[in-house]
């Protein structure tokens, strides 16, 4: 790659997040945030439009003419990130940017990033020490190792079939409630009414279910709540033609979780219902049910899994002092 097409790459291929922001101190947020589209060549304009819009994305609207020195660290990394997201890149290069930031903080700007991530669908290279940092925001990982690539796989991969035993020990006090979720133990859902149909529908559905309740859902299938059986046979007694009609026997306050929601929120939950535990999306549709009894599968499975780690382990460095006293 030529000089001249490597400044072309650095401009319009990839943007970058800094640990220490990289803000001009005597620039307001509006042109910090602008900068990585100025140096495009974008008019004034153009610019400023766009870059309104990612100061709102990221929540900094109203903040515009506000100076760095004005911010708090959370709110100055915010500006870097939204500087990064003007300019529409392909790939976001992200060096350490949240572990100058307290816990606190920190946790939040890694939510930001989450949510982010789930409406522009960026290529995002995150660069991080922080191992719980990795496996929170990572669909795949690399663990690095005396500058070489020691594994590469996805969270799972990473901590329950370690390569070697680096990443086994740079592993081992992962907890695995934390990378688990929901996603990796839904079912496609087994009941749902619709709500203009009544409670004779919705009875008929449930037992062919095997189950105590079904989900109700609109036409395109966005969550409503979730109906148990008990509550259709009483909308039964009722008269009830419709349950549209007759919102009162549906719990539309039923608690339902994302596919990335981990185990360490999913338990609790289910500890606490007697029925599954409804998954949607971004856009409120439904899209799968957790049961309790997977939870426990999958963490016995895993269980399974690391117990048969730490026999390899040792069963390899016996091997290896065999070895060495051999020869």
């Amino acid at each position: 790659m030529s000089e001249k097409e490597l400044i072309e790459f650095r401009r319009n291929k990839v943007a970058m997040v800094f640990q220490h922001y990289g803000l001009m101190p005597h620039r307001k947020v509006l042109d910090n945030a602008g900068w990585g589209l100025e140096v495009q060549g974008v008019k004034k304009p153009e610019r400023e439009a766009r870059t309104r819009e990612v100061l709102e994305l990221v929540g900094l609207g109203g903040w515009e003419e506000s100076y760095p020195r004005q911010l708090s660290g959370g709110m100055q990394q915010r500006v870097g990130l939204a500087r990064a997201l003007a300019v529409d890149t392909d790939i976001m290069l992200m060096d350490e940017p949240f572990s100058g930031l307290d816990p606190l903080i920190r946790r939040q700007m890694q939510d930001e990033l989450l949510r982010l991530q789930t409406e522009l669908h960026k290529t995002i290279v995150f660069i991080t020490h922080d191992l719980n940092e990795a496996l929170k925001l990572g669909d795949r990982i690399a663990i690095m190792h005396d500058g070489k690539v020691a594994q590469i796989g996805s969270p799972e991969d990473i901590v329950l079939r370690p390569e070697d035993e680096y990443v086994g020990d740079f592993t081992q006090d992962v907890r695995l409630e934390a990378i688990l979720n929901a996603g990796k133990v839904m079912v496609t859902p087994k009941a749902t009414v619709m709500g203009h149909q009544g409670p004779r529908a919705a009875l008929h559905t449930i037992g062919d279910s095997d189950g105590d309740a079904a989900w109700v859902v609109d036409r395109g299938q966005h969550y409503i709540g979730m109906l148990s059986i008990s509550n259709a046979e009483r909308a039964l007694r009722a008269g009830v033609k419709r349950f549209d009609e007759a919102w009162d026997y549906v719990d539309r306050e039923y608690q339902t979780v994302e596919p990335t929601t981990s185990f360490d929120e999913l338990i609790p939950i289910a500890m606490g219902s007697d029925f599954p535990i409804p998954v949607t999306d971004e856009k409120n549709t439904l899209v799968g049910e957790v049961h309790r009894s997977a939870l426990a599968e999958a963490l016995a499975e895993t269980s399974t899994a690391d117990q048969d780690y730490e026999a390899n382990a040792a069963e390899n460095a016996a091997l290896a002092g065999e070895a060495e006293v051999t020869s």
